[in-house]
């Protein structure tokens, strides 16, 4: 009987919850809100790292979620973030506020549950931007 090393696979699987934590993701696209850029289903890869290095599951300095930023969206990207809800949105940046927030907006306006309904979302809100849609 063969017994699997078991330090080999530990160090693979902390590199992939490390790489999904603070580099690279996946999600699938849910609704029609982006249609006809991103369709419902769509698995989509998000850079973790394109605004800044963003600490998961804590908020430090009076709220905030990077821990450096170097970087905020530009107009047009299109970004995962969470809503003032708490849920889970890809719409695209359409405009940045002087009160580091941005209005967020989908691509198919009559389908579109966005920054017109709930207001500007601040950019700690940002998980990262969606990649090669």
């Amino acid at each position: 009987m063969r017994y699997i090393r078991t330090k080999p696979v530990i160090l693979a699987i902390t590199a992939a919850v490390i790489l999904k934590l603070f580099v690279f993701d996946f999600i699938i696209a849910q609704g029609h809100s982006m249609e006809p850029s991103i369709k419902n289903g769509k698995v989509l890869v998000v850079s973790r790292l394109r605004y800044g290095l963003r600490i998961p599951f804590v908020r430090i300095n009076s709220g905030q979620n990077y821990l450096f930023r170097w970087a905020e969206p530009k107009i047009g990207e299109v970004v995962v973030f969470y809503t003032p809800m708490g849920e889970l949105a890809v719409k695209r940046c359409s405009e940045l506020t002087p009160r580091g927030s941005f209005f967020a907006k989908g691509d198919n306006e009559f389908s579109s549950y966005d920054s017109r309904a709930y207001g500007p979302v601040p950019l700690d809100n940002i998980i990262g931007k969606v990649l090669g849609y």
